[in-house]
């Protein structure tokens, strides 16, 4: 016993730290949406119809490696009988057969369900109090959210309020990524010059994780994104917020905004009511705001943002913004200024 024990070790330490790495990670188990709950429900009869199958096949296998193992007397001969079995033969090909036409009607009763959503038309609308346009612009290696009826632009952070249907429209400013948060639904690809769409009505209050699911370069592991769902009056308390202009700055933050509006930082970022237009990066008019910067990488802390602006490679290897040598006494107006940005 002590010997099988050491044996397994190995593989049992493997399990174990399999599923503490698993244990934190978003699941379609737990849906918010109709959609990702029909996804999940489909997951479920998969797995149920695979189990059965597996036990069927593998129990009925073991029965007969048991059955006839214990081999046959010395000198003793097998006879071979040779018989059509006409019933076991239309048995063993109808029951697959059954098996996958079950689960094809079911899949494309839930893939119906999803593909007729009454998302594409009113994508230009002006949002209603229960219906909310998102606009979905994926960059290496960070998310763009855009609420084209609010004039909110933000990153990495998707605001939404509790019970509202999202009509989403997701597309590329360069190479093919996709949008997935396994709580909301299925994934949606983004393609460069293509628009696709898709709906979610989201059902319950949290801060949930999503990411880009198709490799798109060295970053792809982190492009990261938060579904941040919150009752009606804290949305719109956010909406107000967004929707301000940045502060005017004193102190040190001021000396911060002159830096940034003289250096490069324009030419990558925009800050709504200054001279920084620039749309390769982040927009960051309230980006104090944000728990999360980076891809949703790194937490929105003072420390993050100096060593951000040390050298951002540091932080995340791979992503497009350059290292800029700033002095200490420049990063740290930037920061202040930075944190400001509420």
């Amino acid at each position: 016993m002590l010997s099988f024990v050491r044996a397994t070790r190995p593989a049992l330490l493997l399990i174990l730290i399999s599923a503490l790495a698993l244990a934190g990670c978003e699941s379609v188990f737990t849906p918010i949406s109709p959609q990702a709950q029909s996804i999940a429900n489909l997951a479920t009869i998969l797995f149920v119809v695979a189990g059965l199958v597996f036990v069927v096949v593998e129990g009925t296998l073991l029965y007969f490696v048991l059955r006839f193992s214990r081999g046959r007397p010395a000198g003793e001969t097998a006879e071979v009988e040779t018989k059509n079995e006409r019933r076991i033969e239309i048995a063993w090909t109808a029951a697959p057969a059954v098996v996958l036409a079950i689960v094809f009607i079911v899949s494309m009763v839930i893939l119906r369900f999803l593909v007729t959503q009454p998302a594409a038309p009113g994508m230009g609308a002006a949002a209603s109090a229960q219906t909310l346009n998102v606009r979905v612009v994926a960059h290496q290696w960070w998310w763009e959210f855009d609420y084209p009826d609010l004039g909110i632009v933000t990153a990495n952070e998707m605001h939404a309020p509790v019970g509202a249907t999202l009509l989403v429209s997701v597309e590329s400013a360069d190479v093919i990524h996709s949008f997935w948060s396994p709580v909301l639904g299925g994934k949606i690809d983004a393609i460069p010059g293509q628009i696709n769409r898709t709906i979610y009505t989201v059902t319950k209050v949290g801060d949930y994780g999503g990411q880009c699911s198709e490799f798109c370069g060295v970053d792809h592991a982190f492009m990261l994104f938060r579904v941040i769902v919150e009752p009606r009056a804290q949305f719109d308390s956010w909406v107000r917020q967004q929707q301000a202009p940045a502060a005017t700055m004193t102190g040190h933050a001021a000396s911060g905004e002159q830096m940034f509006m003289n250096g490069a930082c324009i030419g990558c970022h925009t800050i709504n009511g200054t001279i920084a237009r620039g749309t390769l990066g982040p927009n960051l008019t309230h980006f104090a705001s944000r728990g999360t910067f980076a891809g949703s990488t790194q937490q929105n802390t003072r420390d993050n943002i100096v060593k951000w602006l040390e050298d951002p490679q540091a932080l995340k290897s791979g992503n497009l913004m350059p290292n800029l040598h700033l002095t200490p006494d420049q990063i740290q107006a930037l920061a202040d200024y930075l944190e400001s940005l509420r």
